[in-house]
């Protein structure tokens, strides 16, 4: 059987608060990113597999779980991507990405870039499988196509886009959509949500991301 719910964690900032520290908890597998192996088992926690050129794993870690470790050495991916490969092995139904931002903001921009790419690849593969991305102030989402969202009344939601052809219809947002050109990472960003959920109607199947500011995790 598939497992049900993997979380990826990657090296950045560990979460604290505790609704993201719950999707720790309740995974079936918490596949890590290399050295944040380290710190999650600082937290008591155990890594169900840690994958990455595994260069920066204590040599005591590397003995104790010597058969949960993928050694992945090529460079045309970060340990985000390598660990993202082999979690769709397993043909999860539920992908949740924590710690992937703060530190260094280059990593955090590319890593958040990564959720259109991992949508593309598993909607390719055929898999019934949803990704976002978590952190202590919010919830990325990876979408194509017309899709609702939950929400609460008042809750700041930015949406992001990579290609400048896509044009989007938006219901419950306080700010429309219509007429904006996605051809800069500001374009459709700082909106706020009127209700209890809200739709986006894009004109073609283009992948976009959805942030949703905190509370609603």
């Amino acid at each position: 059987m598939p497992l049900l719910t993997v979380v990826i964690l990657a090296a950045g900032i560990f979460p604290r608060r505790e609704e993201v520290l719950r999707l720790l908890d309740e995974a079936d597998l918490i596949a890590c990113c290399d050295s944040a192996a380290a710190t999650l088992v600082k937290t008591g926690r155990e890594p169900g597999l840690i994958v990455g050129d595994l260069d920066s794993i204590p040599a005591e870690l590397r003995m104790r779980y010597a058969d949960r470790m993928v050694q992945c050495s090529g460079q045309d991916d970060n340990d985000l991507t390598k660990t993202f490969h082999e979690v769709i092995k397993l043909k999860p139904s539920v992908i949740h990405i924590l710690g992937a931002t703060g530190l260094r903001e280059d990593h955090t921009l590319g890593n958040i870039s990564l959720l259109a790419d991992y949508l593309h690849e598993i909607e390719t593969a055929g898999l019934d499988c949803t990704i976002d991305m978590v952190s202590d102030y919010g919830r990325f989402l990876a979408a194509t196509g017309t899709k609702t969202f939950k929400s609460i009344p008042g809750q700041e939601i930015s949406i992001f886009a990579f290609d400048n052809s896509l044009q989007m219809k938006a219901e419950g947002l306080e700010y429309p959509l219509d007429g904006v050109t996605f051809n800069s990472l500001w374009k459709a960003t700082l909106n706020k949500a009127t209700g209890s959920e809200f739709t986006l109607s894009p004109n073609c199947n283009a992948p976009y991301l959805v942030y949703l500011c905190n509370p609603c995790l």
